[in-house]
């Protein structure tokens, strides 16, 4: 599945971050890989494997054997396969794509700005040294208002849930200290829960276009960075207000900042990082593909 190589280079595994939202990137530019639900989870176990928030596997877009996908080819010349740790496949990964832009760069894949190919759309890219901005396009109000039960018994009615595309329920709290003391060791619950399932997002007006956030990702768990999420947090403390002004998110991981364009579309800037190369050892290989 992967050899080692220089991160000058196509080739092999990289791990990489995005304020700390991890992943590994897998490099199948032909599309010739069957990456498995099994093998995604193997990867991303933190114990047994190399350990990741998900895995990005590159494509070239032509060849991705999704119609939908391979219909992006003319604008995006790569494809982002996103999954989940757990080896479900995702629509968007904010910080992912970011990452995903960082790796294209590095290896020689583009030169300059870029567009990415995605399940959610094709999205742009922008290059501003360590920092990598992406369109991410519209956000989609969805017409449930959830409640979340926190771990002391405590329900909460989401402010907001937001597609960015994949699915996220929005919960406001009075203050940091609430959102310090949160257990996300567990799967949130939500009622009524989205058809997709959900991330669920906790947020703190830290300021007036200021957020502090904890995350619970779907089919990963709490993570210390959310792309999609803190798309979907500016959106739901914005509201119907789509002024010029910049947001600050800040996560565990770091902090990346939102605003909108004159269309209407939310953009995320934050650092992309290039962490190591990573050789899987043969004899661990054909017991988890």
């Amino acid at each position: 599945m992967v050899a080692g190589h220089s991160l000058g280079s196509v080739g092999g595994l990289v791990k990489g971050h995005g304020t700390e939202n991890d992943f590994l990137i897998l490099a199948d530019l032909d599309g010739r890989m069957a990456l498995s639900s099994s093998a995604v989870r193997a990867l991303c176990d933190r114990h047994s494997g190399v350990g990741a928030d998900g895995v990005l596997r590159v494509v070239r877009t032509e060849l991705a054997n999704e119609p939908d996908v391979a219909a992006q080819a003319d604008e995006a010349p790569f494809f982002m396969d996103y999954r989940n740790a757990d080896g479900s496949i995702a629509e968007m990964c904010g910080n992912g794509v970011r990452v995903f832009a960082r790796y294209l760069r590095q290896t020689g894949l583009i030169d300059g700005d870029t567009k990415v190919a995605t399940r959610g759309g094709t999205r742009s890219v922008r290059f501003d040294g360590e920092s990598v901005s992406v369109d991410m396009g519209p956000a989609v109000f969805r017409p449930e208002r959830p409640t979340v039960v926190l771990a002391d018994g405590q329900s909460v009615t989401a402010i907001a849930a937001v597609d960015m595309p994949n699915p996220h329920v929005v919960v406001e709290l009075p203050d940091d200290e609430s959102l310090a003391a949160l257990d996300l060791s567990s799967v949130p619950s939500v009622s009524p829960a989205l058809p997709e399932g959900q991330n669920v997002e906790y947020i703190v007006r830290v300021g007036p276009h200021a957020l502090a956030m904890r995350v619970h990702e779907r089919g990963v768990g709490e993570t210390r960075s959310c792309g999609t999420g803190i798309c979907a947090a500016v959106v739901a403390a914005a509201g119907a207000v789509r002024d010029s002004a910049t947001w600050t998110v800040d996560v565990p991981g770091g902090r990346c900042e939102v605003s909108f364009s004159e269309a209407g579309t939310v953009i995320l800037s934050g650092p992309a990082v290039l962490v190591a190369e990573v050789e899987l050892c043969a004899e661990w290989l054909p017991t988890h593909r």
